[in-house]
């Protein structure tokens, strides 16, 4: 039976249930709108189904295993055994928790779930197509949409995904077995983190990059950190070769690359993990229907209220650009739906900070002393080495910094960078500080406990007023 098409309104409507979705939506019934969620998938988008929480649980499995392995130093002999299928079967259930958790949220602040996919018919109306034969559609009326259709993984030419031989972030984090050997096309964030819990499960990785390091868009001192204990845990890293072509051997597949002078090079592996990025969503969308055109690079633009070309449609998270960060999606999400609401909202790009869970981790915030320099700062530098930290060297740790950005004259913070144990945590402090205002005097004023890996961002505070104590 085939169900007609109804018509209902709504006053916000938002399409897509990831963090800038579904924080949208209940923002916007807190605010008293009626609101409507259309998610055609999953409740948490890919974050907390295909991305960031999956890949944290597996990168903290893998630490479990590889630590236990390598703490003779500290006293102590194991040899663990890691039972792949156990430890993906942990992780999704810490995903569907989260997920029915999404859902649950949703519900309780009195928001309309709806499964479908949603595209424009015109400037107040979607239909939204219901998954699975025979189940129709149905059009919704809205005064405000807000469009949080995400992202996914990017392809490479010739390397389309089919979840066997070539894998995406999404196919990798869903294996039940460690291949014997792994070859990762691009060594960004994505393919950095995943190839560390790959070799720390016993595989053979190799990583090949178009560019000439790890981490492009990093500094050369916090890439390095990087790559170098990457080095270590066995990872072969070929740089300045691009992904060309790929066959099927006995074995697994064999993938040619080529570099800038034609040359080519033949790598073979049990799977290929493509990691070249990620592009926004909006082919289901039917923008066209109301005009709505994105840039080259498939982003919709948006103003500081995260509006579109036509008021009353918004778009937050991926789908309106850089930084690709859930938290980011999050923060639009609520400047979204407080403009729907009537409130006076804006969205400030001062202060995201970002975070890489390698091993060790990196975290950013605001400027690195060149950007500061080239806005018209005269910067000031303060940095301390983690091996200087007490509490790092218990914890087994001994290589990154912690380096803060200020302006020379006011001393007001600029900018952080960390790379270390526990950098993701450890940036939330100095995010705050930019938020806020701070000078260099609060921070190093600020009495933090001991021992503490906190204590190195106090140490890089004191360092930048030429006051520090534990480091020359």
């Amino acid at each position: 039976m085939v169900v007609g098409d109804v018509t209902t309104g709504t006053e916000l409507l938002v399409i897509g249930g990831g963090p800038g979705g579904y924080v949208a939506a209940i923002r916007g019934a807190q605010l008293g709108l009626d609101t409507t969620l259309v998610e055609r998938d999953a409740y948490g988008g890919t974050c907390l189904n295909h991305g960031c929480i999956p890949s944290k649980a597996l990168i903290s499995a893998s630490d479990v295993a590889h630590d236990a392995r390598q703490a003779e130093s500290m006293g102590v002999f194991a040899d663990p055994a890691v039972d792949m299928a156990g430890m993906t079967e942990w992780k999704d259930g810490v995903v569907t928790r989260l997920t029915r958790g999404v859902e649950s949220l949703c519900k309780n602040a009195g928001v309309n779930l709806v499964e479908g996919t949603a595209e424009f018919v015109d400037d107040g109306t979607v239909r939204v197509a219901h998954g699975g034969e025979g189940q129709g559609s149905e059009s919704l009326s809205f005064e405000h949409a807000i469009v949080a259709t995400g992202s996914r993984p990017m392809t490479v030419p010739d390397f389309e995904f089919d979840g066997e031989h070539i894998l995406s972030s999404k196919d990798a984090l869903a294996l039940e077995s460690v291949p014997e050997k792994l070859l990762v096309v691009g060594a960004g964030y994505i393919g950095m983190e995943l190839s560390t819990v790959f070799a720390k499960l016993g595989a053979e990785v190799t990583v090949v990059e178009m560019l000439d390091d790890v981490l492009p868009g990093y500094e050369d001192d916090i890439s390095a950190v990087v790559r170098d204990r990457a080095e270590e845990l066995g990872i072969d890293f070929n740089f300045g070769e691009a992904a060309d072509d790929w066959s099927e051997t006995d074995e697994g597949i064999r993938v040619q690359t080529v570099d800038e002078d034609d040359a080519v090079t033949e790598y073979n592996a049990e799977k290929c993990l493509v990691a070249v990025g990620r592009e926004p969503v909006t082919e289901t969308l039917a923008l066209e229907n109301i005009d709505l055109q994105t840039d080259e690079n498939g982003v919709i633009p948006t103003d500081d209220q995260c509006r579109t070309a036509f008021e009353s449609v918004f778009a937050v998270g991926d789908v309106a650009g850089e930084p690709m960060l859930a938290h980011k999606a999050m923060a639009e999400g609520e400047v979204a739906a407080r403009a729907a609401a009537g409130e006076p909202a804006a969205f400030d790009h001062q202060a995201i900070p970002a975070a890489v869970f390698t091993d060790p981790e990196i975290g950013t915030v605001g400027m690195t002393a060149a950007e500061a320099e080239a806005a018209g700062f005269e910067p000031v530098i303060g940095q301390m080495p983690i091996r200087a930290n007490g509490r790092a060297l218990t914890v087994n740790e001994k290589e990154g910094f912690v380096r803060v950005v200020a302006d020379a004259d006011e001393e007001f913070l600029l900018g952080a960078q960390i790379v270390g144990p526990e950098a993701s945590e450890l940036i939330a402090e100095l995010g705050l500080g930019i938020e806020m205002g701070a000078r260099l005097e609060d921070i190093a004023g600020t009495i933090h406990t001991h021992p503490t890996l906190s204590e190195a961002v106090h140490e890089a505070a004191a360092a930048a007023r030429g006051e520090a104590v534990h480091t020359r």
